[in-house]
């Protein structure tokens, strides 16, 4: 798999990881680790947050939208 920023950059580079939201492959160059919050609950209620907070992996243009850039 390619990275797919790189490929719409005109170059090619190896995916070294898959965005969690999105699936797209990502380079070392592209891919952004963030610590996200994990909520958990029952259907439909309650919901209550995990005290951990789990590693992803994000593209630039999903770690944007989640950091409301």
């Amino acid at each position: 798999m390619k990275c797919y920023v790189c490929a719409k950059e005109g170059r090619s580079s190896d995916a070294v990881a898959v965005c969690i939201v999105c699936g797209m492959g990502l380079c070392s160059e592209h891919a952004m680790r963030e610590e996200i919050e994990l909520w958990e609950g029952g259907y439909p209620f309650p919901a209550r947050r995990v005290k951990a907070k789990i590693p992803r992996i994000l593209c630039p243009d999903c770690y944007n939208a989640l950091k409301g850039n």
